[in-house]
Protein backbone atom coordinates (compact mmCIF):
# COMPACT_ATOMS: atom_id res chain seq x y z
CA UNK A 1 0.00 0.00 0.00
CA UNK A 2 1.30 3.41 -0.90
CA UNK A 3 1.60 5.46 2.34
CA UNK A 4 -0.79 8.42 2.66
CA UNK A 5 0.50 11.97 2.88
CA UNK A 6 0.29 13.86 6.12
CA UNK A 7 -2.60 16.19 6.81
CA UNK A 8 -0.36 19.23 6.53
CA UNK A 9 1.12 18.15 3.22
CA UNK A 10 -2.31 17.45 1.80
CA UNK A 11 -3.66 20.79 2.90
CA UNK A 12 -0.83 22.57 1.13
CA UNK A 13 -1.01 20.76 -2.19
CA UNK A 14 -4.53 21.95 -3.06
CA UNK A 15 -7.11 20.34 -5.25
CA UNK A 16 -4.61 19.11 -7.84
CA UNK A 17 -3.12 16.73 -5.29
CA UNK A 18 -6.57 15.40 -4.32
CA UNK A 19 -6.68 13.58 -7.63
CA UNK A 20 -3.58 11.55 -6.68
CA UNK A 21 -4.25 11.05 -2.96
CA UNK A 22 -5.34 7.76 -1.51
CA UNK A 23 -7.30 7.36 1.69
CA UNK A 24 -7.88 4.42 4.00
CA UNK A 25 -11.39 3.91 5.39
CA UNK A 26 -12.45 1.38 8.00
CA UNK A 27 -16.14 0.51 7.66
CA UNK A 28 -17.43 -1.87 10.33
CA UNK A 29 -13.93 -3.35 10.82
CA UNK A 30 -13.22 -3.79 7.11
CA UNK A 31 -10.35 -1.65 5.73
CA UNK A 32 -10.48 -0.27 2.20
CA UNK A 33 -7.94 1.81 0.28
CA UNK A 34 -9.61 4.28 -2.08
CA UNK A 35 -8.15 6.74 -4.58
CA UNK A 36 -9.08 10.37 -4.99
CA UNK A 37 -9.35 10.35 -8.78
CA UNK A 38 -11.91 7.54 -8.57
CA UNK A 39 -13.94 9.08 -5.75
CA UNK A 40 -14.09 12.49 -7.43
CA UNK A 41 -16.15 11.01 -10.23
CA UNK A 42 -19.09 11.71 -7.92
CA UNK A 43 -17.98 14.83 -6.02
CA UNK A 44 -21.22 15.21 -4.04
CA UNK A 45 -20.82 11.87 -2.24
CA UNK A 46 -19.47 11.60 1.30
CA UNK A 47 -16.29 9.79 0.27
CA UNK A 48 -15.43 12.44 -2.34
CA UNK A 49 -15.97 15.16 0.26
CA UNK A 50 -13.74 13.19 2.61
CA UNK A 51 -10.88 13.46 0.11
CA UNK A 52 -11.41 17.16 -0.40
CA UNK A 53 -11.98 18.02 3.27
CA UNK A 54 -8.47 17.11 4.42
CA UNK A 55 -7.42 20.71 3.89
CA UNK A 56 -10.16 21.84 6.26
CA UNK A 57 -8.65 20.33 9.38
CA UNK A 58 -10.04 17.94 11.94
CA UNK A 59 -13.36 19.70 12.34
CA UNK A 60 -14.19 19.07 8.70
CA UNK A 61 -12.99 15.46 8.98
CA UNK A 62 -15.08 14.61 12.05
CA UNK A 63 -18.15 16.13 10.42
CA UNK A 64 -17.95 13.36 7.82
CA UNK A 65 -16.72 10.29 9.72
CA UNK A 66 -17.18 8.73 13.15
CA UNK A 67 -13.49 8.68 14.08
CA UNK A 68 -10.06 9.40 12.63
CA UNK A 69 -6.60 8.01 13.46
CA UNK A 70 -3.90 10.59 12.54
CA UNK A 71 -1.15 8.02 13.01
CA UNK A 72 -2.58 5.51 10.55
CA UNK A 73 -4.31 8.18 8.45
CA UNK A 74 -7.43 5.99 8.75
CA UNK A 75 -11.10 7.09 8.75
CA UNK A 76 -13.56 5.04 10.78
CA UNK A 77 -17.27 4.52 10.02
CA UNK A 78 -19.70 2.55 12.14
CA UNK A 79 -21.74 1.37 9.15
CA UNK A 80 -22.68 -1.90 7.44
CA UNK A 81 -19.54 -3.21 5.63
CA UNK A 82 -21.54 -5.45 3.27
CA UNK A 83 -23.65 -2.53 2.10
CA UNK A 84 -20.51 -0.42 1.69
CA UNK A 85 -18.96 -3.01 -0.63
CA UNK A 86 -22.01 -2.65 -2.88
CA UNK A 87 -22.09 1.14 -2.71
CA UNK A 88 -18.45 1.68 -3.73
CA UNK A 89 -19.26 -0.07 -7.02
CA UNK A 90 -20.83 3.17 -8.16
CA UNK A 91 -17.37 4.72 -8.50
CA UNK A 92 -16.23 1.88 -10.75
CA UNK A 93 -19.31 0.92 -12.75
CA UNK A 94 -21.62 3.92 -12.45
CA UNK A 95 -24.47 2.00 -10.77
CA UNK A 96 -25.23 0.24 -7.51
CA UNK A 97 -26.47 -3.32 -7.12
CA UNK A 98 -27.94 -4.48 -3.84
CA UNK A 99 -26.65 -7.82 -2.63
CA UNK A 100 -29.24 -10.57 -2.31
CA UNK A 101 -30.63 -10.93 1.21
CA UNK A 102 -30.14 -7.29 2.22
CA UNK A 103 -33.01 -5.28 3.59
CA UNK A 104 -33.93 -2.73 0.86
CA UNK A 105 -34.93 -0.11 3.42
CA UNK A 106 -31.67 -0.43 5.35
CA UNK A 107 -29.71 -0.36 2.09
CA UNK A 108 -31.49 2.85 1.08
CA UNK A 109 -30.50 4.35 4.44
CA UNK A 110 -26.88 3.39 3.73
CA UNK A 111 -27.05 5.08 0.33
CA UNK A 112 -28.46 8.20 1.98
CA UNK A 113 -25.60 8.20 4.50
CA UNK A 114 -22.94 7.90 1.82
CA UNK A 115 -24.85 10.54 -0.20
CA UNK A 116 -25.18 8.35 -3.27
CA UNK A 117 -28.10 9.34 -5.48
CA UNK A 118 -30.93 6.79 -5.43
CA UNK A 119 -31.20 7.09 -9.23
CA UNK A 120 -27.88 5.21 -9.45
CA UNK A 121 -29.55 2.12 -7.96
CA UNK A 122 -30.20 -0.53 -10.59
CA UNK A 123 -33.81 -0.97 -11.76
CA UNK A 124 -34.04 -4.56 -10.51
CA UNK A 125 -33.07 -3.42 -7.02
CA UNK A 126 -35.48 -0.47 -7.16
CA UNK A 127 -38.35 -2.90 -7.63
CA UNK A 128 -37.45 -4.61 -4.33
CA UNK A 129 -37.23 -1.22 -2.64
CA UNK A 130 -40.64 -0.18 -3.98
CA UNK A 131 -42.14 -3.46 -2.83
CA UNK A 132 -40.84 -2.93 0.70
CA UNK A 133 -42.09 0.66 0.72
CA UNK A 134 -45.55 -0.59 -0.21
CA UNK A 135 -45.41 -3.10 2.65
CA UNK A 136 -44.42 -0.38 5.09
CA UNK A 137 -47.23 1.86 3.85
CA UNK A 138 -49.64 -1.01 4.41
CA UNK A 139 -48.30 -1.47 7.94
CA UNK A 140 -48.71 2.24 8.59
CA UNK A 141 -52.33 2.13 7.42
CA UNK A 142 -53.06 -0.88 9.61
CA UNK A 143 -51.48 0.72 12.66
CA UNK A 144 -53.34 3.96 12.08
CA UNK A 145 -56.66 2.12 11.67
CA UNK A 146 -56.13 0.17 14.88
CA UNK A 147 -55.15 3.32 16.79
CA UNK A 148 -58.25 5.11 15.54
CA UNK A 149 -60.41 2.19 16.68
CA UNK A 150 -58.75 2.14 20.09
CA UNK A 151 -58.67 5.86 20.74
CA UNK A 152 -61.77 7.48 19.31
CA UNK A 153 -62.32 11.20 18.87
CA UNK A 154 -64.30 12.86 21.65
CA UNK A 155 -64.97 15.89 19.44
CA UNK A 156 -67.10 13.82 17.04
CA UNK A 157 -70.88 13.73 17.27
CA UNK A 158 -72.71 10.81 18.84
CA UNK A 159 -73.92 9.69 15.42
CA UNK A 160 -70.36 9.55 14.06
CA UNK A 161 -69.19 7.57 17.05
CA UNK A 162 -72.16 5.23 16.65
CA UNK A 163 -71.31 4.74 12.98
CA UNK A 164 -67.72 3.86 13.83
CA UNK A 165 -68.78 1.39 16.50
CA UNK A 166 -71.31 -0.22 14.17
CA UNK A 167 -68.76 -0.43 11.33
CA UNK A 168 -66.23 -1.99 13.66
CA UNK A 169 -68.87 -4.45 14.89
CA UNK A 170 -69.89 -5.53 11.37
CA UNK A 171 -66.50 -5.49 9.63
CA UNK A 172 -64.05 -6.63 12.31
CA UNK A 173 -65.04 -9.90 13.99
CA UNK A 174 -61.87 -9.86 16.08
CA UNK A 175 -62.87 -6.59 17.77
CA UNK A 176 -65.22 -8.19 20.31
CA UNK A 177 -66.94 -11.43 21.25
CA UNK A 178 -70.43 -10.33 19.99
CA UNK A 179 -68.85 -9.29 16.68
CA UNK A 180 -67.28 -12.73 16.39
CA UNK A 181 -70.64 -14.40 17.11
CA UNK A 182 -72.29 -12.23 14.43
CA UNK A 183 -69.66 -13.25 11.87
CA UNK A 184 -70.20 -16.93 12.70
CA UNK A 185 -73.97 -16.52 12.31
CA UNK A 186 -73.49 -14.83 8.95
CA UNK A 187 -71.27 -17.71 7.86
CA UNK A 188 -73.90 -20.25 8.95
CA UNK A 189 -76.68 -18.40 7.13
CA UNK A 190 -74.63 -18.51 3.93
CA UNK A 191 -74.17 -22.26 4.28
CA UNK A 192 -77.85 -22.83 5.11
CA UNK A 193 -78.98 -20.75 2.15
CA UNK A 194 -76.67 -22.69 -0.19
CA UNK A 195 -77.92 -26.03 1.15
CA UNK A 196 -81.55 -24.92 0.73
CA UNK A 197 -80.81 -23.92 -2.86
CA UNK A 198 -79.53 -27.44 -3.59
CA UNK A 199 -82.24 -29.33 -1.71
CA UNK A 200 -84.97 -27.29 -3.40
CA UNK A 201 -84.07 -28.85 -6.77
CA UNK A 202 -84.74 -32.43 -5.57
CA UNK A 203 -88.10 -33.57 -7.05
CA UNK A 204 -89.09 -35.40 -3.85
CA UNK A 205 -88.70 -32.13 -1.90
CA UNK A 206 -90.97 -30.16 -4.26
CA UNK A 207 -94.74 -29.67 -4.25
CA UNK A 208 -97.26 -28.81 -6.98
CA UNK A 209 -98.90 -25.42 -7.15
CA UNK A 210 -102.40 -24.63 -8.43
CA UNK A 211 -101.23 -24.74 -12.03
CA UNK A 212 -99.59 -28.15 -11.56
CA UNK A 213 -96.02 -26.82 -11.66
CA UNK A 214 -93.38 -28.18 -9.31
CA UNK A 215 -92.20 -25.53 -6.84
CA UNK A 216 -90.05 -25.53 -3.73
CA UNK A 217 -91.48 -26.81 -0.48
CA UNK A 218 -93.02 -24.06 1.72
CA UNK A 219 -90.65 -24.94 4.55
CA UNK A 220 -87.67 -24.32 2.31
CA UNK A 221 -89.26 -21.04 1.21
CA UNK A 222 -89.57 -19.94 4.83
CA UNK A 223 -85.94 -20.80 5.54
CA UNK A 224 -84.98 -18.88 2.40
CA UNK A 225 -86.96 -15.86 3.59
CA UNK A 226 -85.21 -15.89 6.97
CA UNK A 227 -81.79 -16.06 5.29
CA UNK A 228 -82.66 -13.21 2.95
CA UNK A 229 -83.87 -11.16 5.90
CA UNK A 230 -80.51 -11.67 7.64
CA UNK A 231 -78.53 -10.78 4.50
CA UNK A 232 -80.66 -7.67 3.93
CA UNK A 233 -80.26 -6.48 7.52
CA UNK A 234 -76.52 -7.11 7.41
CA UNK A 235 -76.12 -5.18 4.15
CA UNK A 236 -78.19 -2.21 5.37
CA UNK A 237 -76.26 -1.95 8.66
CA UNK A 238 -72.93 -2.04 6.84
CA UNK A 239 -74.16 0.53 4.33
CA UNK A 240 -75.38 2.88 7.08
CA UNK A 241 -72.12 2.62 9.03
CA UNK A 242 -69.84 2.82 5.99
CA UNK A 243 -67.57 5.91 6.05
CA UNK A 244 -67.57 6.05 2.23
CA UNK A 245 -70.93 5.09 0.71
CA UNK A 246 -69.80 5.23 -2.93
CA UNK A 247 -66.73 3.08 -2.34
CA UNK A 248 -68.89 0.67 -0.36
CA UNK A 249 -71.48 0.34 -3.14
CA UNK A 250 -68.84 -0.26 -5.84
CA UNK A 251 -66.83 -2.78 -3.83
CA UNK A 252 -66.72 -6.23 -5.43
CA UNK A 253 -67.83 -8.12 -2.32
CA UNK A 254 -70.71 -5.71 -1.75
CA UNK A 255 -71.85 -6.15 -5.35
CA UNK A 256 -71.88 -9.89 -4.63
CA UNK A 257 -74.08 -9.19 -1.59
CA UNK A 258 -76.55 -7.25 -3.75
CA UNK A 259 -76.67 -10.00 -6.36
CA UNK A 260 -77.32 -12.53 -3.59
CA UNK A 261 -80.42 -10.77 -2.20
CA UNK A 262 -81.80 -8.91 -5.23
CA UNK A 263 -83.38 -11.94 -7.01
CA UNK A 264 -85.58 -12.62 -3.98
CA UNK A 265 -87.17 -9.17 -4.03
CA UNK A 266 -87.42 -9.07 -7.83
CA UNK A 267 -89.20 -12.44 -7.74
CA UNK A 268 -91.73 -11.10 -5.25
CA UNK A 269 -92.42 -8.07 -7.43
CA UNK A 270 -92.83 -10.21 -10.54
CA UNK A 271 -95.12 -12.64 -8.73
CA UNK A 272 -97.55 -9.94 -7.59
CA UNK A 273 -97.32 -7.41 -10.43
CA UNK A 274 -95.75 -9.14 -13.40
CA UNK A 275 -98.57 -11.55 -14.22
CA UNK A 276 -100.81 -8.79 -15.49
CA UNK A 277 -98.01 -7.19 -17.52
CA UNK A 278 -95.90 -10.04 -18.90
CA UNK A 279 -98.20 -13.02 -18.71
CA UNK A 280 -98.03 -15.90 -16.26
CA UNK A 281 -95.72 -18.08 -18.36
CA UNK A 282 -93.17 -15.33 -18.89
CA UNK A 283 -93.24 -14.46 -15.20
CA UNK A 284 -92.51 -18.05 -14.21
CA UNK A 285 -89.61 -18.22 -16.64
CA UNK A 286 -88.20 -14.94 -15.32
CA UNK A 287 -88.50 -16.13 -11.72
CA UNK A 288 -86.77 -19.40 -12.61
CA UNK A 289 -83.92 -17.47 -14.22
CA UNK A 290 -83.60 -15.23 -11.16
CA UNK A 291 -83.50 -18.17 -8.79
CA UNK A 292 -80.32 -19.46 -10.39
CA UNK A 293 -78.67 -16.16 -9.45
CA UNK A 294 -78.81 -17.30 -5.84
CA UNK A 295 -75.60 -19.25 -6.45
CA UNK A 296 -73.84 -15.88 -6.02
CA UNK A 297 -74.33 -16.31 -2.26
CA UNK A 298 -71.58 -18.88 -2.10
CA UNK A 299 -69.10 -16.13 -2.98
CA UNK A 300 -70.08 -14.38 0.27
CA UNK A 301 -67.91 -16.96 2.01
CA UNK A 302 -64.86 -15.07 0.75
CA UNK A 303 -65.70 -12.30 3.24
CA UNK A 304 -65.17 -14.74 6.12
CA UNK A 305 -62.31 -16.82 4.68
CA UNK A 306 -58.77 -15.48 4.38
CA UNK A 307 -57.88 -18.57 2.34
CA UNK A 308 -60.41 -17.70 -0.38
CA UNK A 309 -59.18 -14.10 -0.37
CA UNK A 310 -55.60 -15.31 -0.80
CA UNK A 311 -56.64 -17.60 -3.65
CA UNK A 312 -58.46 -14.71 -5.34
CA UNK A 313 -55.34 -12.55 -5.08
CA UNK A 314 -53.16 -15.37 -6.45
CA UNK A 315 -55.41 -15.77 -9.51
CA UNK A 316 -55.57 -12.00 -9.97
CA UNK A 317 -51.76 -11.80 -9.87
CA UNK A 318 -51.49 -14.69 -12.32
CA UNK A 319 -53.47 -13.20 -15.21
CA UNK A 320 -50.39 -13.35 -17.42
CA UNK A 321 -49.84 -17.06 -16.74
CA UNK A 322 -53.54 -17.83 -17.16
CA UNK A 323 -53.54 -15.88 -20.42
CA UNK A 324 -50.62 -17.97 -21.68
CA UNK A 325 -52.50 -21.13 -20.71
CA UNK A 326 -55.58 -20.06 -22.66
CA UNK A 327 -53.43 -19.10 -25.63
CA UNK A 328 -51.66 -22.49 -25.64
CA UNK A 329 -54.97 -24.32 -25.38
CA UNK A 330 -56.59 -22.19 -28.10
CA UNK A 331 -53.74 -22.86 -30.54
CA UNK A 332 -53.70 -26.57 -29.67
CA UNK A 333 -57.48 -26.90 -30.00
CA UNK A 334 -57.46 -25.30 -33.44
CA UNK A 335 -54.53 -27.34 -34.73
CA UNK A 336 -55.59 -30.75 -33.39
CA UNK A 337 -59.25 -30.33 -34.28
CA UNK A 338 -58.30 -29.45 -37.87
CA UNK A 339 -55.92 -32.43 -38.04
CA UNK A 340 -58.51 -34.73 -36.51
CA UNK A 341 -61.17 -33.65 -38.99
CA UNK A 342 -58.80 -34.16 -41.94
CA UNK A 343 -57.54 -37.57 -40.79
CA UNK A 344 -60.99 -38.94 -40.02
CA UNK A 345 -62.60 -38.04 -43.36
CA UNK A 346 -61.45 -41.33 -44.90
CA UNK A 347 -63.50 -43.38 -42.42
CA UNK A 348 -67.14 -43.98 -43.51
CA UNK A 349 -68.52 -43.76 -39.94
CA UNK A 350 -66.52 -40.71 -38.91
CA UNK A 351 -67.80 -38.67 -35.96
CA UNK A 352 -65.89 -35.56 -37.06
CA UNK A 353 -68.49 -33.81 -39.21
CA UNK A 354 -66.78 -30.40 -39.25
CA UNK A 355 -63.86 -28.51 -37.77
CA UNK A 356 -66.06 -26.46 -35.36
CA UNK A 357 -67.62 -29.71 -34.15
CA UNK A 358 -64.11 -31.11 -33.69
CA UNK A 359 -63.35 -28.23 -31.30
CA UNK A 360 -65.38 -30.04 -28.64
CA UNK A 361 -63.33 -33.21 -29.10
CA UNK A 362 -60.04 -31.26 -28.89
CA UNK A 363 -61.16 -29.44 -25.70
CA UNK A 364 -62.15 -32.59 -23.78
CA UNK A 365 -59.02 -34.40 -25.01
CA UNK A 366 -56.45 -31.69 -24.20
CA UNK A 367 -58.01 -31.09 -20.76
CA UNK A 368 -57.86 -34.89 -20.09
CA UNK A 369 -61.65 -35.16 -19.58
CA UNK A 370 -62.51 -37.49 -22.48
CA UNK A 371 -66.28 -38.07 -22.38
CA UNK A 372 -66.09 -40.52 -25.25
CA UNK A 373 -68.98 -39.12 -27.28
CA UNK A 374 -66.56 -38.21 -30.10
CA UNK A 375 -63.45 -40.30 -30.72
CA UNK A 376 -61.14 -41.11 -33.66
CA UNK A 377 -61.39 -44.41 -35.51
CA UNK A 378 -58.41 -44.28 -37.87
CA UNK A 379 -54.80 -44.97 -36.94
CA UNK A 380 -53.65 -41.46 -37.83
CA UNK A 381 -56.57 -40.01 -35.88
CA UNK A 382 -55.58 -41.99 -32.79
CA UNK A 383 -51.97 -40.79 -33.09
CA UNK A 384 -53.27 -37.25 -33.37
CA UNK A 385 -55.42 -37.81 -30.25
CA UNK A 386 -52.41 -39.16 -28.28
CA UNK A 387 -50.31 -36.16 -29.29
CA UNK A 388 -53.06 -33.69 -28.32
CA UNK A 389 -53.44 -35.42 -24.96
CA UNK A 390 -49.72 -35.09 -24.15
CA UNK A 391 -49.59 -31.47 -25.31
CA UNK A 392 -52.64 -30.67 -23.20
CA UNK A 393 -51.04 -32.11 -20.05
CA UNK A 394 -47.89 -30.05 -20.63
CA UNK A 395 -49.80 -26.85 -21.39
CA UNK A 396 -51.95 -27.13 -18.27
CA UNK A 397 -48.98 -27.93 -16.02
CA UNK A 398 -46.87 -24.94 -17.14
CA UNK A 399 -48.70 -22.10 -15.26
CA UNK A 400 -49.38 -24.11 -12.09
CA UNK A 401 -46.04 -23.32 -10.47
CA UNK A 402 -46.31 -19.50 -10.83
CA UNK A 403 -49.87 -19.55 -9.47
CA UNK A 404 -48.80 -21.56 -6.42
CA UNK A 405 -45.84 -19.21 -5.89
CA UNK A 406 -48.16 -16.18 -5.96
CA UNK A 407 -50.46 -17.87 -3.46
CA UNK A 408 -47.63 -18.68 -1.02
CA UNK A 409 -46.03 -15.26 -1.50
CA UNK A 410 -49.25 -13.36 -0.70
CA UNK A 411 -50.09 -15.62 2.25
CA UNK A 412 -46.64 -15.19 3.80
CA UNK A 413 -46.75 -11.45 3.14
CA UNK A 414 -50.04 -11.11 5.01
CA UNK A 415 -48.63 -13.02 7.98
CA UNK A 416 -45.54 -10.79 8.07
CA UNK A 417 -47.69 -7.64 7.87
CA UNK A 418 -49.91 -8.82 10.71
CA UNK A 419 -46.89 -9.68 12.88
CA UNK A 420 -45.15 -6.40 12.09
CA UNK A 421 -48.28 -4.37 12.84
CA UNK A 422 -48.71 -6.13 16.17
CA UNK A 423 -45.04 -5.56 17.02
CA UNK A 424 -45.26 -1.87 16.13
CA UNK A 425 -48.28 -1.43 18.40
CA UNK A 426 -46.53 -3.25 21.24
CA UNK A 427 -43.52 -0.92 20.94
CA UNK A 428 -45.79 2.13 20.98
CA UNK A 429 -47.65 0.87 24.01
CA UNK A 430 -44.46 -0.09 25.82
CA UNK A 431 -42.94 3.36 25.37
CA UNK A 432 -46.16 5.23 26.13
CA UNK A 433 -46.58 3.29 29.38
CA UNK A 434 -42.96 3.73 30.44
CA UNK A 435 -42.59 -0.03 30.54
CA UNK A 436 -45.17 -2.76 30.82
CA UNK A 437 -46.89 -1.28 33.88
CA UNK A 438 -45.21 2.10 34.23
CA UNK A 439 -48.17 4.35 33.52
CA UNK A 440 -50.85 2.21 35.14
CA UNK A 441 -50.97 0.48 38.47
CA UNK A 442 -52.65 -2.72 37.40
CA UNK A 443 -53.50 -4.77 34.33
CA UNK A 444 -57.10 -3.61 34.59
CA UNK A 445 -56.03 0.04 34.46
CA UNK A 446 -53.70 -0.80 31.58
CA UNK A 447 -56.51 -2.28 29.51
CA UNK A 448 -58.82 0.64 30.29
CA UNK A 449 -56.26 3.29 29.35
CA UNK A 450 -54.67 1.45 26.48
CA UNK A 451 -56.54 3.05 23.60
CA UNK A 452 -56.17 6.70 24.59
CA UNK A 453 -52.62 6.29 25.84
CA UNK A 454 -51.36 4.58 22.73
CA UNK A 455 -53.08 7.12 20.52
CA UNK A 456 -51.66 10.07 22.43
CA UNK A 457 -48.14 8.64 22.31
CA UNK A 458 -48.12 7.28 18.78
CA UNK A 459 -45.42 9.80 17.88
CA UNK A 460 -42.78 8.15 20.03
CA UNK A 461 -42.47 4.61 18.71
CA UNK A 462 -38.78 3.76 18.96
CA UNK A 463 -37.58 1.00 16.68
CA UNK A 464 -35.13 0.96 13.79
CA UNK A 465 -36.50 2.67 10.68
CA UNK A 466 -39.08 5.30 9.84
CA UNK A 467 -42.79 5.04 9.05
CA UNK A 468 -43.51 8.41 7.53
CA UNK A 469 -47.18 7.70 6.87
CA UNK A 470 -48.31 7.48 10.49
CA UNK A 471 -48.21 11.23 11.19
CA UNK A 472 -46.38 14.29 10.01
CA UNK A 473 -43.58 13.53 12.46
CA UNK A 474 -41.01 10.79 11.86
CA UNK A 475 -41.88 7.41 13.30
CA UNK A 476 -39.49 4.60 13.84
CA UNK A 477 -40.28 1.38 12.10
CA UNK A 478 -39.49 -2.11 13.25
CA UNK A 479 -36.62 -4.04 11.75
CA UNK A 480 -38.97 -7.01 11.51
CA UNK A 481 -41.18 -5.70 8.70
CA UNK A 482 -38.34 -4.01 6.82
CA UNK A 483 -36.12 -7.10 6.72
CA UNK A 484 -38.59 -9.88 5.93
Amino acid sequence: MVPASSLEELSGNGSDCSEEVEITVNVGGIRQVLYGDVLNRYPETRLAELVNCLAGGYDAIFSLCDDYDPGKKEFYFDRDPDAFKCIIEVYLYGEVHMKKGMCPICFKNEMDFWRVDLDLLDDCCKSHLNEKNEELDEIAKRVQTILEDQGGDTSESKWKRFQKCLWKFMEKPESSFPARITAILSFLFILISSVVLCIGTIPEMQVEDLQGNHVEHPTLDNIETVCIGWFSLEYLLRLISSPNKLHFALSFMNIIDVLAILPFYVSIVLTHLGASIMGLTNVQQAIQALRIMRIARIFKLARHSSGLQTLTYALKSSFKELGLLLMYLAVGIFVFSALGYTMEQSHPDTLFKSIPQSFWWAIITMTTVGYGDIYPKTTLGKLNAATSFLCGVIAIALPIHPIINNFVKYYNKQRVLETATKHELELMELHSNGGYMGAYGSSKELSEGRGLSVRNHMKVSHSDTFIQALTEDKHHRTRLQSCK
